[in-house]
């Protein structure tokens, strides 16, 4: 494992990641000194606030000036209040793009003016889940005591996401500090521009790693349920790099199911329509799909009984997918679960899992750095874009009113991109700076 050293560093690193309080008086604090951000006020409650500025306070620091950041569909989790340690002034967000500002002491591989892509997590590069690329299985950078007592251990810390992962200022905001910037920093190439770079920092390297996780061959038949930016991504790399035989897709907006059809030849299963999901992909599919992958997550209940336990706390997630995707895979397939899943579930079929020999698989929060090389050389190659699911741009002073909006599941709006003051010239095909207002 780490080093005493190491450990020690990472601790008085989250030392550091303590809870940022807004400065209600901005007019006493020069453009030098602060920065606007995104901050979580309570429950369905953000606001914009001027906060101060990061600064480097460990030689492994980089402080970027943001070009660009996003909302995530995991970042309504914490918009809801649904993730535990979540304190008032926290700076939301955990993917982000940027210019390197300044660099502590002993960062190397990155210097001032490079652009670069941050990751989501929080890795020290040192321990044994770092030197074996499971760098989200970090031991060194979350000092949660209740992840750890819920879980029997600690996962790596994240950007923007609450206590529960270390507490760790976010990156909706105009600069953000990145631990272990050797680590958790990766440059992009000069002729890739922000808007195809920017979901390296999460959705594209997440998504790759819920295929590889489930053990997805050639010829496969592949069941994806959930049609977010994560779930769109993963039927992108089923076919265009996997080489799916036949995808099959779970969703409720139309539009999305749609674009999973139009591009990539997927066969859509629609379960406001279809409300035995399982029974329609038996019928599509007779013995059931090789492989299955939830992309749709804890929220989403669609039961009655599941609606009402939720509701009074006697489950915090739904096992609904899970069930459907137990019913739907062949005997000794495959389950990969990308999607948030948080603590506990009700009714699971865990006689399924049993009986049929299925490989249930939680791919846990993917260790997204052991994927960069891959995932940049595919889309410098054309065999993937993740610019197809960016549906609209907005500034950064809008973040609030973009929540709102993406926590709609508007049928428009797939994935954001939150122009800051730093960002450069918009990438011709992409869309162009609006109002939220105007979406």
């Amino acid at each position: 494992m780490a080093t005493n050293a190491a450990a020690n560093l990472a601790q008085d690193k989250m030392g550091e990641a303590h809870v940022i309080v807004a400065n209600e008086d901005k007019q006493n604090v020069s453009d030098t000194t602060d920065m606007l951000a995104c901050v979580w006020k309570g429950k369905e409650k953000l606001e914009m606030k001027r906060v101060p500025k990061p600064e480097i306070t460990h030689d492994e620091d980089v402080i970027l000036k943001v070009t660009g950041s996003t909302v995530c569909g995991s970042d309504l989790h914490l918009y809801h209040g649904e993730i535990m340690q979540l304190k008032e002034g926290e700076i939301l967000g955990h993917e982000c793009i940027g210019i390197v500002e300044k660099v502590g002491s002993k960062v190397t591989k990155v210097k001032p003016g490079d652009r670069v892509v941050a990751a989501f997590n929080i890795a020290c590069g040192q321990c044994d889940y770092c030197k074996n690329k499971l760098f989200t299985g970090c031991e060194n950078t979350n000092n949660s005591s209740v992840m750890e007592k819920l879980y029997g251990q600690k996962i790596a810390g994240v950007l923007g996401y609450s206590h529960f992962v270390g507490g760790f200022s976010g990156c909706q905001a105009e600069y953000v500090r990145v631990l272990y910037g050797d680590v958790n920093l990766v440059k992009i190439p000069k002729n890739m521009p922000d808007e195809k770079a920017l979901y390296l920092s999460d959705i594209v390297p997440t998504s790759y790693h819920a295929v590889v996780s489930a053990d997805v061959q050639e010829g496969d038949v592949v069941g994806v349920w959930g049609l977010g930016p994560i779930g769109l991504c993963a039927v992108q790399w089923l076919r265009n790099v996997f080489k799916a035989k036949r995808i099959i897709v779970v969703d409720n907006v139309g539009p999305r199911l749609e674009l999973a059809k139009k591009r990539w030849g997927a066969e859509v299963v629609h379960f406001d329509e279809d409300k035995d999901v399982a029974a329609k992909i038996n019928e599509l599919v007779p013995g059931g799909l090789d492989r299955s992958i939830d992309c749709a997550g804890f929220r989403y209940a669609k039961n009655l009984l599941h609606k009402v336990e939720r509701a009074v706390g006697l489950e915090t997630d739904t096992s609904e997918v899970i069930n459907e995707m137990i019913r739907s895979t062949k005997k000794f397939g495959t389950i990969s679960i990308i999607a948030d899943y948080a603590a506990y579930a009700n009714h699971v079929l865990v006689g399924g899992i049993m009986e049929k020999g299925l490989r249930l698989i939680g791919c846990g929060q993917a260790p997204i750095q052991r994927y960069w090389d891959e995932c940049l050389d595919y889309i410098e190659k054309d065999q993937f874009d993740p610019t197809i699911i960016l549906t609209h741009r907005f500034p950064l002073e809008q973040t609030v009113e973009a929540y709102h909006l993406f926590d709609k599941k508007d049928a428009a709006v797939m994935k954001i991109f939150l122009q800051t003051k730093f960002s450069g010239p918009v990438m011709p095909g992409t869309p162009m700076l609006t109002n939220v207002g105007d979406a």
